[in-house]
């Protein structure tokens, strides 16, 4: 960082069907190599396989210290980036020894080295596809980037406002949604994604991927919005890097002159004092 400005490169992914994994994976390395002279990269939900193909799933499933991790931490530390790395399939084992798969993002420092994992707590699909192949995380993640704390959510979470209050809790000034969010509901990913950002004065980097997954149309169109809800930028449709420089002091500014989350009432715990009555 230079002072107190955040320089962030969004990688809007081309998930190309006929592209296989391996060499994606060195394409997009080369891409976040190219970011160094920024301090945070990121990329979308699932890049190495396609957010809706789910048939694939099981065959990429890969540990977080896989291929895909090697990869981008060899890349983060080349270039000298914070990696918001997207998500992968991630393969884990139960107590009991069964494979269990999750959609987990990667965190990875200047140094190339593993910093953060996120595992989806909101799993989309209805009683099918990613709802039913993958297991939900549990716990909210922020990491703090020098002067800067982010907090970490995955596509179906940006319909969850509960989860961005427990991430202001928790310190977030900045979200990093990677998502494959589909074209079809493309309006609701620019409405929440300044919904999130108005209701939490947060900035939102909001990383889609374009193409297509398993036939679905992406919606692409990455956003990054600042505390106010203004869009500070946004990608079109398809593959493309998005690049702004931030000022984290903005976030503390708005929340100190429009004070709204000092008003909460619901959902904060409750007081450890009783106050006094008042005399009649």
């Amino acid at each position: 960082m230079e002072g107190d400005i955040l320089r962030v490169s969004l990688l809007q992914i081309d998930v190309k069907p006929d592209e296989p994994v391996e060499t994606r994976r060195e394409r997009v390395a080369g891409l976040v190599r190219a970011q160094d002279g920024a301090d945070l990269v990121v990329l979308p939900e699932l890049w190495p396989v396609g957010a809706f193909a789910f048939d694939t799933f099981a065959d990429h499933a890969e540990p977080v210290d896989g291929p895909t991790a090697r990869a981008m931490g060899a890349a983060a530390r080349d270039a000298g980036v914070w990696l918001h790395a997207g998500s992968i399939v991630e393969r884990d084992q139960t107590p009991q020894g069964d494979c269990i798969l999750y959609n987990t993002s990667l965190l990875f420092s200047p140094d190339g080295e593993l910093h953060r994992m996120y595992r989806k707590i909101h799993r989309f699909g209805f009683d099918k596809g990613e709802a039913i192949l993958m297991g939900a995380g549990h716990e909210i993640v922020t990491a703090r980037l020098d002067d800067a704390v982010i907090g970490l959510a995955t596509c179906y979470d940006l319909r969850f406002p509960e989860q961005f209050r427990l991430l202001v809790d928790a310190g977030a000034q900045l979200f990093v949604v990677s998502a494959g969010w589909p074209a079809r509901r493309r309006a609701h990913w620019s409405l929440l994604a300044r919904a999130r950002a108005v209701e939490s004065q947060a900035y939102v980097l909001a990383c889609s991927t374009a193409g297509r997954h398993a036939g679905v149309e992406q919606a692409g169109y990455s956003v990054v919005v600042d505390p106010w809800g203004e869009v500070v930028a946004e990608a079109g449709a398809g593959e493309e890097t998005l690049s702004v420089e931030l000022d984290p002091v903005h976030v503390v500014k708005t929340r100190t002159e429009f004070p709204v989350l000092r008003d909460r009432v619901l959902g904060l715990p409750a007081p450890t004092k009783s106050t006094k009555p008042i005399k009649p």
